[in-house]
């Protein structure tokens, strides 16, 4: 068993067991079971699967770092993250072609610019995907 917390800059998002999680990091998805090695990993954009026996609950999320302890302790450390319950597809939707329309018209005078208006479409497609699966469960 996996012991795990997941926390944003805001709040203690959740903490408790799970027999797998399953998360984006910036080399690609990955599944921690008990006994993994330990390992210090950034977050990518996409989702986090907290297995807890047969039952799967979802997160998007976006940034920030993920490590792994001896022993089977997981901390998820996100810039972002949100229950798929919480999130609303209708609203999604509207933020991510805000942001698209953004990117089309502006000219941006720096690549700060360009990378935050790119971290916000990317953020809004995690989102999605969460939103997306849930639904058809």
């Amino acid at each position: 068993m996996l012991t795990y917390e997941i926390t944003t800059p805001e709040e203690k998002l959740e903490e408790g067991e799970a027999t797998s999680i399953s998360l984006p990091t910036s080399d690609g998805e990955i599944t921690i079971l008990p006994h993994h090695i330990p390992l210090i990993s950034t977050l990518g954009a996409g989702e986090i699967i907290i297995r807890k026996d047969k039952e799967e609950f979802y997160y998007a999320t976006e940034g920030g770092f993920l490590e792994v302890r001896q022993g089977g302790y997981v901390a998820i450390m996100a810039d972002f993250t949100a229950r798929a319950e919480s999130l609303d597809e209708e609203i999604i939707e509207k933020a991510k072609a805000q942001a698209e329309e953004y990117i089309k018209t502006q000219k941006f005078e720096d690549d700060e610019q360009f990378a935050a208006a790119a971290a916000a479409i990317e953020r809004e497609l995690a989102k999605l995907k969460v939103v997306r699966k849930r639904r058809r469960r």
